[in-house]
């Protein structure tokens, strides 16, 4: 089986990331992960953050938000661990997070439309450019989970040890609506690195290749009962 992180930062890009790519990679490689998607913050704090301006864009935007994943690949490359690419969004409109894999860089590239147009614009718009869209603990406090059919999935088991997640009611939304579920550490610290993720019995390729893995549901979330 393949230990795979879904939930991950860096400190090159989410302005709450401790670590920089070489001590996450030889960390998540001593943890026995095969391969991690980094999904750093895509925010308001993370621009302020950069010091860019949330009215740009273009690819000078998906540049600097992308600094993180491409450390993280040149990092993980010598140690044979695979590195997908992913993002933590959160609009305007409510403190939810939300986990995007897959995604083509331009659906990134005007963060300010982006920051207003809220979740039920912006989950057609991935769905058409063949992303994955994944609510991150969505009954930590100041979250609620989406309505259901703007989402792919929930994430059950986030095992960051800082928030109390409530990941069993997350379980149950799942459930309750039959979206997919993943499980990832949320690592910000030493400490939260090796404590979440999945286990597949594949190693997907590329970020597409994840994404079907966890859309067709061959794996096991890590850390539920």
């Amino acid at each position: 089986m393949f230990k795979i992180e879904t939930h991950l930062h860096t400190s090159h890009v989410s302005s709450c990331g401790w670590l920089e790519a070489p001590v996450l990679a030889e960390g998540c490689a001593r943890a026995g992960y095969a391969a991690l998607a980094v999904t750093d913050h895509y925010n308001r704090d993370t621009f302020a953050y950069l010091h860019m301006d949330t009215a740009a864009s273009g690819a000078a935007v998906t540049d600097a938000f992308l600094e993180g994943f491409r450390r993280m690949e040149a990092a993980c490359a010598p140690l044979g661990l695979k590195v997908y690419k992913g993002a933590e969004l959160r609009f305007d409109e409510c403190s939810n997070d939300y986990l995007l894999y897959n995604y083509p860089d331009e659906l990134l590239a005007c963060p300010e439309e982006l920051f207003r147009m809220g979740i039920a614009a912006f989950a057609p718009l991935a769905r058409e450019a063949g992303a994955l869209l994944v609510q991150a603990h969505p009954y930590r406090k100041k979250c609620t989970p989406a309505i259901a059919c703007y989402l792919d999935g929930v994430e059950v088991m986030n095992c960051n040890p800082r928030h109390e997640n409530r990941n069993g009611r997350a379980e149950e939304y799942a459930a309750l609506h039959g979206l997919l579920r993943t499980g990832g550490s949320d690592c910000h610290r030493a400490e939260d690195i090796g404590l979440g993720g999945i286990l597949a019995p594949v190693l997907p390729e590329d970020d597409g290749a994840l994404v079907r893995l966890l859309r067709e549901g061959g794996y096991t979330v890590i850390g539920e009962s």
